[in-house]
């Protein structure tokens, strides 16, 4: 009787040992898969901030590009305005001070 108890507490022992080896190699199974996960997150964070980084690039340059080419587009309406005939004094808005097209 004293054997079988002594062998039926090795048994419980043994099976409670194995559950806690089990138990801790899912543990660790679990805790490298979250590192990877985790490493995973952390590349497509950083591929995420080097796309909008991209894209803010891209938008400064399309704004750069605007404003130079709407500064070239205003120098050369300037530059035109001078050379057009300006109105007559009195004009009281007719065409260089000619009534044209009433009768």
């Amino acid at each position: 009787e004293r054997r079988e108890r002594e062998r039926k507490l090795s048994k419980e022992m043994a099976e409670k040992a194995a559950r806690e080896l089990e138990k801790m190699q899912l543990q660790e199974k679990a805790e490298v898969k979250y590192k990877e996960w985790l490493k995973k997150k952390r590349a497509e964070e950083a591929e995420k901030k080097k796309k909008e980084k991209e894209k803010e690039k891209e938008r400064e340059a399309e704004l750069q590009e605007k404003k130079a080419r709407s500064e070239k587009v205003f120098k050369e309406w300037l530059h035109n305005a001078r050379n057009k005939p300006r109105p007559g004094l009195n004009s009281y808005g007719f065409p260089h001070g000619n009534s044209t097209g009433l009768y």
